[in-house]
């Protein structure tokens, strides 16, 4: 049987530029290309959790315009269960600028446009989905009560409840949002807006995983780029290097680690293959531009996994 995950979380379109550096403020830069891109952290999750094998279905809201529906048709052409993304006739779908360096590294600015108004709605068309599913997949995209909600129901379900941390703000942290789920997955600077503590190495990460587990969080699951992961639960704690590679595009390659770790975890694998499993995903991603499209499937991570045997 295939692994089920419920994701519910923003969906954007992906405005990307590139450049040889990033403009300083009051600069002019000339950029060297422009495209678009399905993205929004929820709706890459959701392609990532469909390329790796699972039977996924997305909660959502887009605008009644052009991005919103062919963020839509995206989505449902990956086999995505699109019927509970609901289309708002009032505001605009969500938008994302990117700016994208050479050698790879991006800032980013999010305009929430439709995520902002995922409500009541939504969180009851996720409360009557979760008996069918094996992981509740959430980030921090949608309002907070949204999330806040959602956690209690899977709680509730007893369903397996993992939360990228993306967006992160001190104010997660206030609302327990840590203790609410049973993997807390931040990055770097997510971890430090939720705990108040710089990161700098490894030390600093089992500092701040063990604080964020303090707070409330079962297991943590805190991703460094390119130093990997490292995981902390009741059992201990341990780092996973990532796999080395010349990274294209390093955007969204964090959602293709969650997603692969939602998958892997509702697959019943344990956290440390599941882990191993998605620092390969999240390697690949970076190896294509864009976020949607560079979200590896499970013959491409199979495959590079067994590259690294051999």
């Amino acid at each position: 049987m295939r692994p089920r995950v419920l994701v519910i979380g923003s969906i954007n379109m992906d405005l990307i530029v590139r450049c040889k550096e990033i403009p300083r403020r009051g600069e002019t830069v000339r950029g060297e290309a422009f495209r678009t891109a399905a993205g929004g952290k929820g709706a890459n999750q959701a392609v990532a959790c469909a390329r790796l094998g699972a039977e996924t279905t997305m909660v959502g809201r887009v605008g009644a315009d052009e991005f919103g529906a062919n963020l839509r048709n995206g989505l449902a052409s990956e086999g995505i269960n699109v019927d509970p993304v609901a289309v708002d006739r009032e505001v605009a779908t969500g938008v994302a600028l990117i700016l994208l360096e050479q050698e790879g590294s991006n800032r980013i600015v999010i305009i929430g446009g439709a995520n902002a108004q995922v409500g009541a709605e939504e969180v009851g068309r996720a409360r009557a989905l979760m008996a069918a599913c094996d992981v509740v997949l959430m980030q921090l995209e949608t309002p907070l009560p949204v999330v806040r909600e959602v956690a209690v129901a899977a709680r509730e379900h007893g369903v397996l409840s993992v939360l990228d941390a993306g967006a992160a703000t001190p104010e997660a942290a206030r609302m327990g949002l840590p203790g609410l789920v049973d993997v807390l997955s931040p990055n770097e600077p997510e971890a430090e807006a939720l705990t108040d503590l710089a990161i700098h190495g490894l030390g600093d990460a089992s500092v701040a995983a063990q604080a964020l587990r303090e707070i409330g969080a079962r297991e943590v699951v805190l991703k460094l780029g390119r130093a990997g992961a490292w995981w902390a639960g009741p059992e201990g704690e341990a780092h996973f290097p990532a796999f080395p590679v010349t990274p294209v595009d390093t955007t969204a390659a964090g959602d293709a680690f969650t997603g692969c770790l939602a998958v892997s975890l509702a697959a019943g694998l344990p956290m440390a293959d599941a882990l191993r499993r998605s620092n390969a995903a999240g390697a690949l991603a970076c190896l294509k531009l864009g976020a949607q499209p560079s979200m590896p499937r499970g013959e491409e991570v199979d495959r590079f996994i067994r590259s690294l045997r051999t």
